[in-house]
This record gives C-alpha cells, sequence and structure tokens, in this order.
C-alpha cells in the first residue's frame, strides 16, 4: 500500500485565490457560495481550492442543511509562522541598522 503525503501548507497557501479565501475566512465562517462570489472564477473552481486548503488543515467544513461553510483553522498555520520567525531576527537586524543610519543623519 502506498501512502501519499499529506498536503504541505505552503502548496495550499501557494495560490493568490487561495490566499485571498483564507483572508475571508480569517472574518468569520462563510458558506461556500459567499465565498464564490468573492471571485471571478466558477463555483466549481472554487470549491476546488476549498478542497485543498480543507486537505491541507487550514479550514473546517461544516453543513448546514444543504449549505456547506468554511471555517478558517489558524493553528495550521504554524509551519507557516515558524519559518517566518527564522527570518524575523534578519529584517529586525536590518531595520535597526537603517534607524541607526536615519538617526545619525545630521538634520538640514
Amino acid at each position: 500500500m502506498v501512502m501519499t503525503p499529506a498536503p504541505d501548507v505552503f502548496d495550499a497557501i501557494s495560490h493568490p485565490a487561495r490566499r485571498r479565501m483564507l483572508d475571508l475566512l480569517a472574518e468569520g465562517e462563510r458558506p461556500v457560495n459567499t465565498i464564490a462570489g468573492n471571485f471571478a472564477m466558477s463555483r466549481p473552481a472554487v470549491s476546488q481550492h476549498l478542497r485543498i486548503l480543507l486537505d491541507a488543515g487550514l479550514v473546517s467544513e461544516a453543513r448546514h442543511g444543504r449549505e456547506r461553510r468554511y471555517r478558517l483553522a489558524p493553528a495550521q498555520l504554524s509551519p507557516v509562522r515558524d519559518w517566518l520567525a527564522h527570518y524575523e531576527h534578519f529584517w529586525n537586524d536590518r531595520f535597526a541598522r537603517l534607524r541607526e543610519h536615519l538617526e545619525g543623519e545630521p538634520k538640514a
């Protein structure tokens, strides 16, 4: 039996439409039709993107009657946060140098 690897969070957020969907869901739970109304693509295409986010664990899905509602699962973004934290030192260092440079310039 061949095991397929779990979808990668970075792959899931690589598409701009999926990042926008996460932004919308960060504001609160939404039905698929409401999400689809924010995109110039078909509802089946939106559903495919949501499936990728669902498979990566970035969203959860609940049925309410005939409607499917999606909700952000922010804890699953921790690999992205951890990866970015690795570079935080780099940016903090660069901004500190810029501040020192700007504060050291004589004012005209």
